[in-house]
């Protein structure tokens, strides 16, 4: 009778698995819903921005803002809903026709020493893609619940983002 039992269990458990995946779908999608919402009533007036969503990955967000900038010519904000229970803010910062690139730096040991200090000085942090695009950014974990607060006050932190392009100038 136990092994009956256990068998069942164990079934029962397997049977489950499946659905797991289908499970984590849902929140994503449910998660990138709720940011679709909190990006069209705050993203306008919060950053100045309004985003649409990827068409290359549907679980991004993507704008750019062009207005109040001194040193970027604009910025390039991508918000993702991750398979990790994340939302990351990655912002390019657009400077003299393009991405600020690394390997394009007339100082690059110098421009990414500042990334570095950046990071520690910065509300957000600083760094580089795959490509040496060099990015601003900020990762909220979901653990707690949706953090529509914490979201308005990246959206409202990206415009001060532009002061540090203007430190980083002199490495390009």
């Amino acid at each position: 009778m136990y092994k009956v039992v256990k068998l069942v269990l164990l079934a029962v458990v397997l049977s489950a698995l499946p659905a797991l995946p289908a499970l984590a779908d849902a929140s994503r999608d449910a998660t990138r819903e709720a940011l679709r919402a909190t990006l069209t009533t705050y993203g306008p007036g919060d950053a100045g921005v309004t985003f649409h969503q990827s068409t290359k990955n549907p679980y991004n967000f993507v704008g750019s803002l062009t207005t109040g900038l001194k040193y970027a010519q604009s910025m390039e904000i991508v918000i993702s809903v991750t398979d990790q229970q994340t939302i990351g803010f990655r912002v390019y910062p657009h400077y003299n026709g393009g991405y600020i690139n690394v390997l394009k730096a007339k100082d690059q040991t110098g421009l990414m020493k500042h990334l570095l200090y950046l990071s520690d000085q910065n509300f957000l942090f600083w760094g580089c893609d795959d490509t040496y695009d060099c990015f601003t950014a900020f990762t909220i974990t979901l653990e707690s619940g949706y953090p529509e607060q914490v979201i308005r006050i990246v959206l409202r932190s990206l415009p001060n983002q532009d002061k540090y392009v203007g430190q980083l100038i002199p490495y390009l």
